[in-house]
């Protein structure tokens, strides 16, 4: 059975599932669906008028946080878009997660077992995934995708539309309007793609010889003066062919937006300046 605490205001359209927690003075609007062992201390705001919010099961939202806002766009007129968030997930003091607007699917998305620091912000038609680790205040803009096993350091701000690859870190304080690599470590003002995220790699049970092969086709691509398509078919040459490389090379492929590397690489890989 839920616990509600009496001073909290609750949506007639919520849905609450057992076991779950409320705590003093919070807030839940619109059409809320709250998963089972999800704890929402004090002074929080799930939802909004227009909202549909799926929050699953075992979340942690912390005083303060807001999840579930309207978008930050000046477009957005009120469409009932969506929030789904997975199982699992820290989101600490005053972090907020937005709704979609109707300009894709009107699904902002997180996924599992992520841990959102204090004043951190996930945009409007967020693809977040699993493991993401966001320190304070970061903030990634709409229609960003964040993968999996990610890590971002704190004060952060990504551009809309940028993508990270799954298992990359990005340093604190970066500045972030290029794609950044899979399994890269980057960081600057603008960020750059500086070298291979060896030991979180090998946290993650990557074998010495797939980390070495990764490594070698991050070096083909960051540090030659060649085009990213002659990078790229140098990799097929020189790499052992792996998911994992197979995976680095089609990020770079779908890459709109241009990935972070320096000057030296031209092509899909441009500069910040050009």
């Amino acid at each position: 059975m839920a616990k509600i605490h009496p001073t909290s205001v609750i949506s007639g359209e919520a849905e609450i599932g057992p076991d779950v927690e409320i705590g003093p003075y919070c807030l839940i609007q619109g059409k809320v669906k709250i998963g089972r062992g999800t704890s929402i201390e004090g002074h929080a705001t799930v939802g909004c008028k227009t909202s549909v919010i799926e929050l699953g099961e075992n979340n942690l939202i912390c005083p303060g946080a807001v999840i579930g806002g309207p978008p930050q766009d000046l477009s957005y007129k009120g469409e009932p878009t969506k929030l789904i968030i997975g199982n699992n997930n820290t989101f600490r003091e005053f972090s907020t997660a937005n709704i979609a607007t109707s300009k894709g699917d009107g699904i902002t998305r997180i996924g599992n077992n992520c841990y959102f620091m204090a004043y951190t912000h996930v945009g409007h038609d967020c693809r977040i995934g699993d493991n993401v680790t966001m320190a304070n205040d970061s903030h990634v803009g709409g229609h960003c995708e964040i993968e999996d096993n990610v890590t971002i350091g704190g004060v952060c701000a990504f551009n809309q539309f940028t993508r990270v690859g799954k298992g990359a870190f990005v340093a604190g304080s970066s500045i972030v309007n290029k794609d950044i690599l899979p399994f890269a470590r980057a960081q600057g003002n603008w960020a750059l793609v500086k070298a291979t995220n060896k030991v979180g790699l090998l946290r993650r049970g990557f074998s010495r010889e797939e980390v070495q092969n990764i490594h070698k086709a991050i070096r083909i691509i960051i540090m030659g003066s060649h085009t990213v398509e002659e990078g790229l078919e140098r990799i097929r040459n020189e790499c052992l062919p792996s998911e994992n490389i197979d995976y680095l090379v089609n990020f770079i492929r779908a890459s709109k937006r241009g990935i972070a590397i320096s000057r030296q690489a031209h092509g899909t890989g441009r500069s910040d300046d050009e």
